[in-house]
């Protein structure tokens, strides 16, 4: 595993995270436990000290009691806490697929105290706003953020889906370390952030770097998802013709030896992003791994993104498509 600098530097994580939403929320009902315990520490064993969490991500268990992701990671995480870095996130609410934001100060700073207290653990080390609300400017969330930071609650902060302009007046009142927003071969509208990123010193960690789970080629147009517990049963990547893209991504592995997955999570670590794939499967967490040591020179990437830009591809789930 490689390790980099978050943001300015003075946090450094794996160069590949673990999502680990889906443990309990959004890719079926709630995992076992056990089996999900073996996979966090198979992950820090395996290299990854980058864990990604957020308050909403809860599930229902068979006998109806809340699964909280929140408590799963800091549970297992506890003995590893000074040699991992855990994000989670604020400011929204899960209603099916809607998106309900808060950003009150007086919202966050309840946030941050119960996030602490399911953590288990005395401090944050990224905190991100989950997405901006239209109703409190985003200075307003800066300047509370700057007060839990003084308060030694979090060591950094970041926001997900989030523009340029909103990145730079946030950043005047309280600097980013990082922000977190949907990235793939699928879903590349966020490319022209990576200067303005760069010029503040800003990590761009994306989510849903293999679109979704479909970059990782062993799905189709048949495969068929849970509609109640499975969101991938509406996703339109999932009911599109991609073969296309995935015939480019299985001809690339042949030739690193490789898989689709590993050549898509590679591609994104040469452009200097910090994906976070999720999984639930020990073999899918291995796979995830390798891709940190797999190569692409310059050459390479330019030339899969000369490639991607003239592929057909269907939609992305909450995304624009790219013309």
């Amino acid at each position: 595993m490689k390790y980099i600098n978050l943001g300015d530097g003075e946090i450094k994580i794996s160069a590949l995270g673990l999502g680990c939403m889906g443990m309990t929320h959004a890719y079926g009902k709630p995992s076992d436990e056990n089996e999900m315990i073996k996979l966090i520490h198979s992950a820090f064993d395996m290299g990854i000290t980058f864990f990604d969490t957020a308050e909403c991500y809860l599930g229902t268990k068979e006998n109806g009691d809340i699964a909280s992701n929140e408590e799963l990671v800091g549970k297992e995480l506890k003995n590893y806490r000074d040699k991992v870095i855990i994000a989670t996130k604020f400011g929204v609410k899960h209603n099916n697929t809607e998106l309900i934001t808060d950003s009150r100060p007086e919202t966050i700073i309840k946030s941050v105290d119960g996030s602490l207290k399911r953590l288990g653990t005395d401090y944050i080390d990224l905190y991100y706003q989950h997405r901006l609300d239209p109703d409190v400017p985003v200075e307003e969330v800066a300047g509370t953020i700057s007060d839990l930071i003084k308060a030694g609650k979090i060591r950094a902060w970041g926001i997900s889906e989030v523009d340029e302009e909103h990145i730079r007046r946030a950043d005047k009142i309280c600097p980013l370390t990082a922000i977190q927003n949907r990235y793939s071969m699928m879903y590349r509208y966020y490319e022209p952030l990576m200067p303005v990123l760069k010029e503040l010193q800003i990590t761009f960690v994306a989510h849903s770097p293999l679109a979704n789970g479909f970059l990782t080629g062993k799905y189709n147009k048949e495969s068929v998802f849970d509609k109640v517990y499975d969101y991938r049963s509406d996703m339109p990547q999932f009911k599109g013709d991609n073969q296309e893209l995935l015939d480019m991504l299985n001809n690339i592995a042949t030739e690193k030896y490789s898989t689709p997955a590993q050549i898509s999570l590679a591609w994104m670590m040469a452009k200097g992003i910090v994906p976070i794939p999720g999984t639930r499967k020990l073999q899918r967490l291995e796979e995830n791994i390798g891709a940190a040591d797999i190569l692409l020179t310059d050459e390479e990437v330019s030339r899969i993104d000369e490639t991607l830009n003239t592929i057909k591809m269907s939609d992305v789930f909450w995304g624009h498509k790219i013309k």
